[in-house]
């Protein structure tokens, strides 16, 4: 049971206490069971949800999962045609299943077995991948992630992006299960945030790590109160140092949870850091299996691999996804002798797994294998970097050669002194051999920060990318 079941539970106990709150508008736990009860009648065995934060959007939601029907969270900025593709495609899918299977007119969880969720993750075509989840997967994830960042029903949850991203969704659907209260925003705005934090009572963040920076930074200029935060948790990309100092001085009463996961796998791996614990500072380390979950590092024939042997990160769970609808290319999720991965390199140490980034992102130069991941978490640790993008480009006699490109956090920054910042962060074999002084990241047109695009900029001497000499 993802979280309907849990739904009727905190109606009859607590009516009338708030569940959801979006921008200025809530709803309460008997409100928002009878409002999705209210929209079984014409809810369909498959629904597609692609619209921003609101309670309407919540309420279609829960409906859309009741019984044995599924949903699609889609993003709504995404071009038309992109959403009518996929619509398409799982209305021929048969991932709706047979007419009669929905589960009739009650607000109630399906088999546990039964798919509910389509989820969908870009890959490298025009198409998103999409995989499917099973509700026992959700009930799972839940026990798990209540236990490892403690979750309780006094907590007031603020995760202030889209819904249509996987992390604020399941911090939704995590909320309901858990009976907290579950806040966000119609679209992400400091101020917007700011004010929820101080007037709602929050006392849990969960948010990317560039939106913790942003609201730890500009809290700290404006005297925002978060002393009543008591956990922070990020994913997305591991914690640099500057976010983590910003963080501490905001939050002082907040323990900050990182943790790894993937949209296929759920999660992997995670870590708490008390308050006032420091963080490995440039390290690609990210915490112990996470609860219920085993890891291994397995070579591609699905052999083991000692400690501080990097290959594919894999894991055992009852978490992982079913698999894919499309787009499944046979390396985006496979199955080792058991064990599953999407193909992110790692290692591990002492028991904890360092993260390295996918295979196909590798820079192999003069026969040394460099990960971007890891050359730009070292530069996000220098002081004056805002962000740092690494790729591999073309070189007559490494065969590929290392670079980075850099956006400055203040003032001017020279290859000097990002060189110098590297000494003790990065191995000497590993660093860039140039330096580019960006104007802004780069990024595609679904708003991700882009390798291939840098790359471009640099090849055809676009003024965005700037050599340092």
């Amino acid at each position: 049971m993802p979280f309907l079941d849990k739904l009727h539970i905190w109606a009859e106990d607590r009516p009338h206490d708030t569940a959801v709150v979006v921008g200025s508008n809530r709803i309460t736990w008997a409100g928002l069971r009878d409002a999705a009860a209210g929209l079984l009648v014409a809810c369909g065995t498959t629904t597609v949800l692609a619209e921003p934060n609101s309670v309407g959007f919540v309420e279609r939601y829960a409906a859309a999962v009741a019984g044995e029907r599924r949903c699609a969270v889609l993003d709504p900025l995404w071009p038309g045609p992109m959403i009518e593709d996929v619509a398409s495609r799982l209305s021929n899918s048969g991932a709706a299943g047979a007419s009669g299977a929905a589960g009739g007119n009650s607000l109630q969880d399906g088999d546990p077995s039964s798919t509910f969720l389509v989820g969908l993750t870009s890959g490298t075509t025009s198409v998103p991948k999409a995989f499917t989840r099973s509700r026992r997967s959700w009930q799972v994830s839940f026990e798990a992630s209540i236990e490892f960042f403690g979750l309780s029903q006094d907590d007031h949850t603020l995760a202030p992006g889209p819904l249509s991203a996987s992390l604020n969704l399941y911090a939704l659907s995590e909320c309901l299960y858990a009976g907290a209260a579950f806040h966000t925003l119609e679209s992400f705005d400091v101020g917007d945030a700011h004010a929820s934090i101080s007037h709602d009572g929050i006392t849990r963040l969960v948010l990317a790590p560039t939106m913790l920076r942003l609201l730890s930074e500009r809290g700290l200029a404006g005297d925002v109160d978060a002393s009543g935060i008591r956990s922070i948790i990020c994913a997305g990309s591991k914690l640099d140092a500057r976010t983590l100092e910003a963080a501490r001085r905001w939050a002082p009463h907040a323990a900050i949870y990182e943790y790894y996961g993937a949209s296929e796998l759920s999660f992997v791996s995670g870590t708490r850091l008390a308050a006032g614990e420091p963080l490995d500072v440039g390290g690609t380390g990210i915490g112990t299996p996470f609860p219920g979950v085993e890891l291994s590092i397995l070579d591609d024939a699905g052999v083991a691999l000692p400690d501080g042997i990097h290959g594919n990160i894999s894991v055992r769970s009852g978490m992982v996804s079913n698999g894919y609808l499309w787009g499944d290319d046979g390396h985006a999720l496979r199955c080792l002798n058991g064990w599953y991965t999407v193909g992110d390199q790692g290692y591990l140490r002492e028991g904890v797994l360092h993260i390295l980034g996918r295979r196909s992102d590798m820079i192999v130069t003069s026969g040394k294998n460099v990960y971007p991941h890891e050359v730009e978490l070292a530069m996000a640790s220098i002081p004056g970097i805002e962000m740092a993008v690494a790729a591999g480009a073309p070189d007559d006699i490494r065969g590929q050669k290392v670079i980075a490109g850099v956006v400055p956090a203040y003032g001017a920054v020279t290859a000097t002194q990002l060189r110098t910042g590297l000494d003790g962060l990065l191995a000497r074999d590993k660093w860039p051999q140039q330096f580019y002084l960006l104007s802004e990241l780069p990024m595609t047109d679904r708003g991700k920060v882009s390798r291939k695009v840098l790359l471009d900029w640099i090849k055809n001497h676009d003024p965005r990318a700037q050599p340092l000499g």
